[in-house]
């Protein structure tokens, strides 16, 4: 069989080279030499893999030598592809893994991508590097395939075995190996897409539709706000229909909601379209941290309190639920907005790493919640904040904001 290497040891890479390593040769791959000694260790810090599961991997070893990659025939390629600044794909994740494992590809070797792209992004830019740097010819010395990762961080119910997987492959028959090969660790089944192309758009819609939808109650909630009306009491009335979709306002950051849609986006543009749904979605949802802010503002100068010099308490930093992620986490924009009105800002999540959110953020996430706060509000639903007693702080005089509607309507005294 084989040899697969794993290129990205993160939220995707890593239960992908677990579950290959259970059943062939597998080389994870990480230029993270401190992520590989804790992953040697049996340690997964993203809490997607449980040490049991690492030592079923017993065909995985981890390195960040990149010389081993020469005794790779089937490279994934599983690296982040963000946004920069200005809200445009940056491809420099991808461009430098596709330039580090073409020195090594050999003839008949097949490289996939798992990473998130804009349509004609494999064919188009990174077949070109791979050319360049191992001096093969595409579809007669290497070959490449497109297989959407579909993870959804700190999910313990849709894994990557019993999730159906998307698979392509530049000729019919890479595709039929690549398709073979995914179905050896895919229980739910794969389905084989006919091009690149329609499974990397495949990708990029599932996320752009979600955005879409939150959106959209997004919006319901600005207009209720504006009305009197609770949003929450709305939704639910809504969703006695058997067909009405239930999503819920909040903010909408992470590594593929908030992200996903400017690849589809910057690809559009490129051939004439400017897209008007999608991007008008991605301001909304882009715009809720600020309004959550100023909602607290209001809250707090309705109830007399001094709003310059108050103390407000911001729970979650990740950007979901019960999972340590924090890339791309919208909380941030609350934070900087409630600062900017001279408020005094404590964060608390038991489930960010303290030294990843300060070299991030800048911020020094609080040990315990104390009693002194003018105002709380609840970011992110972790499953550990049902243990704190809010309605202890709600009668000492906290001001309790609840974006994610988690808590009984009665201890809070506001909700998104």
């Amino acid at each position: 069989m084989e040899k697969i290497g794993i290129i990205g040891l993160g939220y995707v890479g890593l239960p992908l080279a677990v579950e290959f390593g259970k059943q062939r040769e597998v080389l994870g791959f990480d230029l993270n030499s401190s992520r590989i000694e804790e992953l040697r260790e049996g340690v997964d810090k993203t809490n997607e893999v449980e040490p049991e599961e690492l030592k079923e991997a017993t065909k995985l070893e981890f390195t960040d030598d990149v010389s081993l990659l020469s005794g790779v025939s089937i490279y994934i390629v599983t690296v982040p592809t963000p946004i920069d600044d200005f809200k445009t794909p940056d491809l420099g994740p991808i461009k430098s893994a596709t330039r580090t494992l073409g020195q090594y590809l050999s003839q008949g070797d097949i490289v996939i991508y798992e990473s998130t792209v804009f349509p004609g992004c494999t064919e188009e830019i990174c077949v070109p590097i791979l050319e360049e740097e191992s001096k093969l010819k595409y579809n007669t010395d290497f070959f490449v395939g497109y297989s959407p990762e579909r993870i959804n961080p700190g999910d313990k119910e849709h894994r990557l075995p019993n999730i159906l997987k998307i698979t392509s492959g530049s000729t019919p028959e890479v595709a039929e190996q690549i398709d073979l090969l995914y179905q050896e660790i895919i229980t739910a089944g794969t389905y084989k897409a006919t091009s690149i192309k329609v499974a990397e758009a495949a990708k990029v819609i599932e996320n752009s539709q979600r955005d879409v939808n939150i959106a959209f109650v997004n919006e319901l909630s600005l207009i209720f706000n504006k009305m009197g009306i609770d949003t929450t009491d709305v939704l639910e009335a809504a969703g006695t229909k058997w067909n009405f979709l239930k999503f819920r306002p909040g903010l909408v950051g992470g590594h593929c909601i908030g992200v996903d849609p400017y690849y589809l986006t910057h690809k559009a543009e490129s051939v004439g379209y400017h897209s008007e749904v999608i991007l008008s979605g991605r301001r909304i949802n882009d715009g809720m941290g600020i309004f959550i802010a100023n909602r607290m503002v209001k809250l707090l100068n309705n109830n007399s309190r001094n709003i310059r010099g108050s103390k407000v308490l911001v729970m979650g930093i990740t950007f979901k639920e019960n999972c340590p992620d924090i890339r791309n986490s919208r909380v941030i924009d609350v934070i900087k907005e409630l600062q900017d009105f001279g408020i005094q800002v404590d964060v608390y999540d038991p489930w960010a790493d303290k030294a990843e959110v300060s070299e991030e953020f800048g911020i020094e996430l609080q040990e315990e919640m104390d009693s002194s706060y003018d105002g709380i509000i609840l970011a992110v639903a972790h499953d550990s904040f049902t243990t704190i007693d809010f309605e202890k702080y709600s009668n000492n005089g906290s001001l309790i904001f609840d974006v994610k509607s988690f808590l009984p309507k009665e201890v809070v005294h506001d909700r998104l």
